[in-house]
């Protein structure tokens, strides 16, 4: 291997604590996610708290790395901020670790980097400590990522349990979209079509609704598993009947055409960038108003599907009752067996 060669891939040492490593943090990740916490370099990271505070931890091993509408490092920081989104907090900071494979392309990392620092963008989270492990060649998939995020959360009362007879079910845009691009990419598969992941940050659009003064009772991205996966859920953590009409399900045809083809459900696919409310009815139009309206330039969410899905009873407490647009109902059961591993 030539030592130019050499230059643009990832070395065990660049995880040895030594020169090459302390390079590599400085020049690439320093730069990148620039701010004083992060440039302190203790061991640990400082931080100014106040009030009630949401705490959360994720890891990324999606396959492949890169898909139509983002990459591995875009999803590691909006499923982070979107994870403290979910419980009404403010994303303040953020840890990020790395485990990446020897011989790992420098340009890939870079690309996954910045793509990294430019969603924090969107919702003004900060990168403020992190770490580097490098692993010899074959004992990983290229790159895992490991984020943590804290935030000062800002409405309280939002939970699993708190959902209320009489409550509406709202979902902010179609569905299926990320579960649908990963297979997508994954299987070679050309559509004519644009169909991308909806990956996106979603503090912007929640901080208007916290802004709005909308009680929220409950709030859940829906990543794996899916809308069924959070209904069931929420089902079963407020011991409620839930009933979707099946009709005004938001689903783009591709996505259709993708489920029919391999015999997923879109309700089951997995969402990166959609969220699901439950709030009591009054408020439900208002809502679905404010996500349609929402200015998408910024945040990359795109609300102009977002709908009324559902009701919640207490008839038949921790059921999800599907209504199909042919007039029966069935039940909505949590999904099983392996839908589409690494996923997020």
């Amino acid at each position: 291997m030539t030592e130019s060669k050499r230059k643009k891939q990832i070395q065990l040492s660049h995880g040895g604590g030594g020169k090459e490593m302390n390079k590599l943090i400085k020049e690439l990740f320093f730069k990148a996610f620039d701010n004083p916490i992060l440039k302190s370099e203790e061991d640990a990271a400082r931080l100014e708290l106040k009030g009630p505070t949401a705490f959360t931890t994720d890891s990324f091993t999606v396959a492949p790395l890169f898909f139509a509408g983002g990459d591995i490092g875009k999803l590691a920081i909006a499923g982070t901020v979107n994870d403290l989104a979910m419980m009404a907090a403010r994303p303040e900071y953020l840890s990020c670790s790395f485990i990446i494979e020897e011989g790992f392309e420098l340009d890939k990392l870079k690309t996954i980097v910045h793509s990294m620092a430019s969603e924090m963008e969107k919702s003004g989270a900060k990168i403020v400590c992190g770490d580097t492990k490098v692993v010899p060649k074959g004992c990983a998939d290229g790159i895992f990522i490991n984020t943590s995020g804290v935030g000062e959360i800002l409405q309280d009362g939002i939970s699993i349990k708190n959902i209320q007879a009489g409550d509406a079910i709202i979902v902010s845009r179609d569905i299926g979209r990320h579960g649908a691009a990963i297979l997508m990419a994954r299987e070679g598969l050309t559509l004519e079509s644009d169909l991308t992941s909806d990956c996106a940050t979603l503090w912007p659009i929640v901080d208007e609704l916290i802004n709005a003064q909308i009680p929220l009772h409950a709030m859940r991205d829906a990543t794996r598993g899916g809308i069924s996966a959070v209904l069931n859920e929420w089902a079963v953590g407020s011991d409620v009947e839930i009933t979707v009409d099946e009709a005004k399900l938001p689903v783009a045809d591709e996505v259709k055409g993708l489920c029919e083809l391999y015999g997923f459900e879109p309700l089951d696919l997995a969402n990166e960038g959609t969220f699901v409310i439950a709030l009591p009815q009054e408020y439900a139009n208002k809502a679905v108003e404010l996500i349609k309206l929402h200015q998408t330039a910024h945040s990359g969410f795109i609300g102009e599907q977002a709908a009324i899905i559902g009701t919640v009873a207490t008839e038949r407490a921790g059921k999800v009752i599907l209504k199909t647009p042919w007039g029966s109902s069935r039940y909505l059961d949590l999904p099983q067996g392996e839908l589409l591993p690494r996923i997020c």
